[in-house]
């Protein structure tokens, strides 16, 4: 089983960005798709962006389309997500998944615990 640790979420204010990093540990031989998803107070968690092993494939919700980026350095078991032109909708806690269906189903066997990331008005 893979573990997933995240990093860099914080207080930003609207138009700023943030640059999120997830690691993966333990069970990382395994060519996985890695990605994130985000859940706001009452809401449902959802899919944000996902990206393949080898980083030829990408898939965004249309909400972060053109302004969130994902990458992934294979060598350090690493994925991020380069946050810009942060709206105060983009409020929520951020957490980094991983699974071999993510990029097709949208679907996470693995999730690490969350960072928060708020953007004020």
């Amino acid at each position: 089983q893979v573990q997933l640790n995240e990093s860099g979420g914080g207080l930003v204010q609207a138009g700023g960005s943030l640059r999120l990093s997830c690691v993966a540990s333990g069970y990382t031989s395994s060519r996985y798709s890695m990605g994130w998803f985000r859940q706001a107070p009452g809401k449902e968690r959802e899919f944000v962006v996902a990206i393949s092993w080898s980083g030829s494939m990408t898939d965004y919700a249309d909400s972060v389309k053109g302004r969130f980026a994902i990458s992934r350095d294979n060598a350090k078991n690493t994925v991020y997500l380069q946050m810009n032109s942060l709206k105060p909708e983009d409020t929520a806690v951020y957490f980094c998944a991983a699974g071999s269906r993510l990029i097709v189903l949208r679907s996470a066997d693995a999730w690490g615990q969350g960072t928060q990331v708020t953007v004020s008005s």
